[in-house]
């Protein structure tokens, strides 16, 4: 019987926003946000260690993406209209699989903003109708934690970073799959990445008015999410480490003989 309500989708709790077993995922996200980023240097220093992470990560992207597709098929739910790969978290995590498989530079730029920017949304108001234990729980917030991790870690140990245009290339990126994704949601009747209409479970964008308005408010919300994120993963680390080094250089000249006998 538990197997049966783990994967049946007939018989699944409902998802409830900030419960306590979003809450714990939350709080399980940040845990390894902060972890990754405090072993960043013992795991950039090990080619070993550096290659376990990073196929480690390629592998929960697939295996969550596979996962999800047969059961899709197993429990006859599978619909053109519905389940195509065809949401920005399904595409981005593609293409994280592809980025650490090549570690390529040309999709970080992009990943970074957009795989970050869209898994996180995602994470804190999922449109999910299936709650803790289920299958779909499990699938849906391992797949979108390592669509994060996945560009923190290109970040941290492999020691990749976007710039200023890197933002310009996203929101390009970004309005031309939207444009692919409107043709594709008229030809079949879809609303893939919510073109169309508003997702039935809460969202941010029930905070952005009627269509077609909450697409224009997506667009400023991104840039303006975007913008905050260069300026806090970089300018005010590049600030905060140019303040530290010029205080060790000040302290070196300042540091008489004396204070380096013990």
């Amino acid at each position: 019987m538990e197997s049966i309500s783990f994967f049946s989708s007939g018989q699944a709790p409902d998802f409830m926003l900030f419960s306590q077993a979003h809450l714990v995922w939350i709080g399980l996200l940040v845990a390894m946000i902060l972890g990754l980023y405090w072993a960043r240097n013992p795991i950039r220093e090990r080619k070993g260690l550096r290659l376990a992470v990073r196929y480690g990560l390629l592998g929960i992207l697939l295996v969550s993406e596979v996962g999800l597709n047969v059961w899709y098929w197993e429990q006859g739910v599978w619909n053109v209209r519905h389940t195509l790969p065809f949401e920005l978290c399904s595409i981005t995590l593609l293409l994280s699989i592809i980025m650490l498989w090549n570690r390529s530079r040309g999709l970080y730029e992009v990943l970074f903003f957009a795989g970050i920017g869209g898994a996180l949304q995602a994470i804190l108001t999922p449109n999910l109708a299936y709650g803790f234990p289920h299958f779909r729980f499990f699938q849906f917030f391992i797949a979108h934690s390592a669509i994060i991790l996945a560009s923190l870690y290109m970040t941290w140990m492999e020691q990749y970073r976007p710039t200023w245009k890197s933002i310009g290339k996203t929101m390009l990126f970004l309005n031309g799959l939207a444009l692919a994704i409107g043709l594709l949601n008229y030809a079949i009747g879809a609303n893939y990445m919510f073109l169309l209409h508003k997702p039935d479970t809460p969202s941010i964008l029930d905070m952005l008015g009627p269509y077609p308005y909450y697409l224009l408010a997506e667009e400023g919300i991104a840039l303006l999410l975007f913008i905050m994120m260069y300026a806090v993963f970089f300018v005010l680390t590049d600030k905060v480490k140019s303040r530290q080094a010029r205080k060790t250089r000040r302290d070196q000249r300042t540091r008489k003989p004396g204070d380096y006998i013990s």
